[in-house]
């Protein structure tokens, strides 16, 4: 078996980086991303240290499995380090990656633009996209004594998301898959994964490893409940949301709530006033989540059957009428400003998911004392994170959040829709491990709390008792 040093997401959900040691001179690394939260790595590295604490000169390549920040965040520092081999990803992802690169320069690094073009112009010249399911030969050093291959397979979670299976081909061919993260199945716009035919060891994700989602139909539900009661008190429904994938996962479900119900009404619960589902507006306050979305529509040929459905209908799930963006910064003042004063049903959709900076902290600290408003949450919450805080202290009658130093009372209605999650379960997981035709000798638990990799543990070897699984 190969060696696997995890410099991130070993004992959390952030900052992934996962190194594969071939020999003393060559290792492939999958992904290199930022610590949110509390969470940090063996050797220190956390949030707010984001320099690379390990020696990188052996690195032959960077293997991306997706754009999220927790996935890719210290690529710049880890390119300061002196890392100048091949970056591989999707073709999707190569799209998106600059942009989520130039964004996290700018937040924590530098405004200098002659600084930020520097080091994309750098990133671009590195990046190299890769097609689905296809062998493609990763450069090592003359003194490997082998050969090495990499596939990358779609892996459901955001657009351009992908496992990796890594080949290397010494006395025999060993199969090493890193799952990146994987999606729940039904999940808007993309396909579910499907397992690789065979692995020799595979390292996968256990985000949800304790738990099981809510299915589709179940989550629209309760998204389509929230839209409901946004309408009938004129409550504002906020969603922390990350800017990249579950935005517009976001949009194409509520594109389709309202579509169903564009003749219908919903009362007012003070006046009796019947208000029309057309009143009801949808916010997308993210310069980011904005270019994504442009995104998103450029690469329609990598939605899925149902999405190009729609498409062929006629309708647009990622632009439609009641539909707002907002980039400008002063804009976004006034919006927050207008919805704490106006009684205005609306739907707002703003970065960061685990509120952890970002637009929406300013509509939290305007509208978390209302109880006409709900706060919504669709993914993960890391300890450490305001979003972890307002799941946990909102049901207390002294509940509160700390907001740039500050205390919040929370007054709000908090709650989770866990389906909307674009990680999978642990049925999800289990079935992407026990679907190979070879299944894994040994199977390396990372990308979650402890619990939930103590339960994927025992899930795991309850369907496959052959097999070793470690965390």
């Amino acid at each position: 078996m190969y060696e696997i040093i995890h410099h991130g997401a070993k004992s959390g959900v952030t900052g992934s980086c996962h190194e594969l040691i071939l020999d003393e001179h060559n290792s492939l690394l999958v992904d290199c991303g930022l610590f949110q939260g509390a969470e940090t790595s063996d050797n220190g590295a956390n949030a707010h240290t984001l320099s690379i604490e390990f020696d990188a000169s052996r690195i032959q390549g960077l293997i991306v499995t997706h754009v999220h920040i927790d996935h890719i965040g210290r690529i710049p520092y880890l390119l300061a380090a002196g890392f100048n081999g091949p970056i591989f990803c999707s073709i999707p992802s190569a799209k998106l990656l600059p942009l989520v690169i130039e964004d996290a320069l700018k937040v924590g690094v530098t405004r200098n633009r002659s600084i930020i073009e520097a080091c994309l112009t750098r990133l671009r010249s590195q990046v190299v996209p890769l097609d689905y399911e296809t062998w493609h030969d990763a450069p090592l050093l003359t003194s490997f004594q082998g050969h090495c291959q990499l596939k990358l397979s779609p892996a459901g979670h955001i657009l351009g998301s992908a496992y990796a299976t890594v080949r290397i081909q010494q006395d025999k061919p060993w199969d090493i898959v890193f799952s990146g993260d994987l999606g729940a199945p039904y999940a808007p716009l993309l396909d579910a994964p499907k397992s690789p035919c065979r692995a020799d060891q595979l390292v996968l994700e256990s985000t949800y490893g304790d738990r099981h989602h809510e299915d589709r139909h179940h989550r629209r539900q309760r998204l389509q409940a929230s839209m409901e009661g946004a309408l009938a008190d004129g409550g504002v429904v906020l969603i922390p949301a990350f800017s990249i994938g579950r935005t517009q996962e976001l949009l194409y479900e509520i594109e389709s709530i309202i579509h169903d119900h564009a003749e219908q009404c919903v009362s007012h619960t003070t006046t009796g006033k019947a208000i029309h589902w057309h009143e009801l507006d949808i916010i997308v306050d993210s310069p980011l989540a904005s270019q994504f979305t442009d995104v998103y529509r450029e690469l329609k040929p990598y939605w899925d059957q149902e999405a190009q459905q729609r498409l062929h209908q006629g309708r647009h799930p990622l632009d439609f009428e009641q539909l707002t963006t907002i980039d400008d910064h002063a804009l976004h003042e006034q919006t927050v400003a207008y919805l704490a004063l106006q009684k205005r049903p609306a739907v707002v959709i703003a970065a960061s998911g685990m509120c952890a900076g970002g637009r929406i902290v300013n509509y939290l600290k305007a509208l978390l004392g209302d109880a006409r408003n709900d706060v919504v949450f669709v993914g993960y919450q890391a300890q450490g994170t305001p979003g972890r805080d307002l799941l946990t202290y909102n049901n207390r009658d002294d509940g509160y959040v700390m907001l740039d130093g500050q205390r919040y009372p929370i007054r709000a209605k908090v709650w989770q829709i866990g389906g909307y999650s674009a990680h999978a379960g642990q049925q999800d997981l289990v079935r992407f491990a026990s679907g190979m035709r070879q299944p894994p000798k040994k199977i390396h638990l990372v990308h979650g709390e402890h619990d939930a990799k103590l339960a994927l543990q025992q899930a795991l070897q309850a369907k496959l008792d052959h097999v070793e699984v470690v965390h």
